[in-house]
C-alpha cells in the first residue's frame, strides 16, 4: 500500500542525497524487520534489524559520526549476529575493518521529480500474497540470496510487508510470465528503491527498465534516491538519476 504520494514542493540537493537515503533505508529496513517479527534497535547513529540464522543482521549508519559508545554496540552486534552482518554507511564515515568485514564501495544516486514515461512491459502493483511469493523466488535468484535456499515462501517478503506504510512491491511480465520485481519505498517525502531483480531467463529484454519505471509512476512528484550497483548504474543514469556521493558497504565472511 503506498501513502504519502501527494505532489511535493520539496527540492534534494546531491548534498543531502546520502542522509535522505539513510533514512529511506531505515525505513524499509525497518518495515521489513517488523513484518519478519525481528527486533529493530534505534540509536542517534544507526539503526538495525538483528534477524536470525538465514536473515542475518542489517545495520543502518544514519549519521556522519557515531560516537565511541554507538561503535561499540555496532561491533558487538556484528560479533554477536545469528547469521551475515551488512552494514550500510551512506557517509562513508565509519570504519570498521577491525572486525575483519570485507568492504565496497556503491554509488548514491539522486533524482529530482519529473515526468515517468510508461514501461513497455506490463508492471503490477503487488496485492495477493500469490503474486508477492513470484516477486520473492524472482528476487531471491537474481540476487543469488543463497541464505533464503531452500525456499520458504513469506521469508524474504512476508505478506504484512505490503502492509507497511510506503512500501510497495511490483512485477513486471513478459508475454504474461512473472520476469522482474522491485521494491519501492516512500518515506519523508523521499522515494527510494530496492532489490529490483530480472529473472535469469528474461535479462537484456528491459525488465528491469520496466519495473523502475512502473515504481516510479505513482513517485513521479517526488524527489528519488538508491544506491547503484555497477551494473544497475546505466539503466538508473537513463531514468534521470544522478551519482550523489559512494556508500560504503561492509559484509562479514
Amino acid at each position: 500500500m503506498t501513502t504519502g504520494t501527494t505532489p511535493t514542493e520539496q527540492s534534494v540537493s546531491l548534498a543531502e542525497a546520502p542522509l535522505r537515503q539513510a533514512r529511506n533505508s531505515a525505513a524499509f529496513w525497518t518495515a521489513t524487520g517488523r513484518s519478519r517479527g525481528h527486533e529493530v534497535i534505534r540509536r542517534r547513529g544507526f539503526v538495525a534489524v538483528d534477524g536470525d540464522e538465514r536473515a542475518g543482521l542489517r545495520i543502518l549508519i544514519q549519521e556522519p559520526d557515531l560516537d565511541p559508545g554507538e561503535l561499540v554496540e555496532v561491533s558487538d552486534l556484528v560479533r554477536g549476529a545469528a547469521g551475515a552482518a551488512t552494514v550500510e554507511d551512506p557517509f562513508s564515515s565509519t570504519e570498521l575493518g577491525h572486525l575483519g568485514m570485507r568492504n565496497w564501495q556503491m554509488p548514491i544516486m539522486l533524482r529530482l521529480p519529473g515526468p515517468v514515461a510508461e514501461p513497455a512491459l506490463g508492471v503490477t502493483r503487488v496485492r495477493r500474497s500469490e503474486d508477492l511469493r513470484t516477486a520473492e523466488r524472482i528476487v531471491i535468484e537474481g540476487f543469488e540470496l543463497d541464505g533464503f535456499e531452500p525456499y520458504r515462501p513469506g521469508e524474504l517478503f512476508p505478506t504484512a510487508l505490503i502492509e507497511e506504510p510506503g512500501v510497495d512491491v511490483f512485477v513486471a511480465t513478459v508475454d504474461g510470465v512473472a520476469a522482474g520485481a522491485g521494491v519501492s519505498v516512500l518515506a519523508d517525502g523521499v522515494a527510494s528503491h530496492y532489490w529490483i531483480s530480472t529473472s535469469s531467463r528474461f535479462r537484456s529484454r528491459g525488465v528491469g527498465r520496466a519495473v523502475m519505471l512502473g515504481a516510479l509512476a505513482h513517485l513521479a512528484d517526488q524527489p528519488a534516491t538508491l544506491t547503484a550497483s555497477k551494473l544497475g548504474r546505466p539503466l538508473y543514469e537513463s531514468l534521470g538519476y544522478t551519482v550523489a556521493t559512494p556508500a560504503t558497504w561492509w559484509a562479514s565472511s
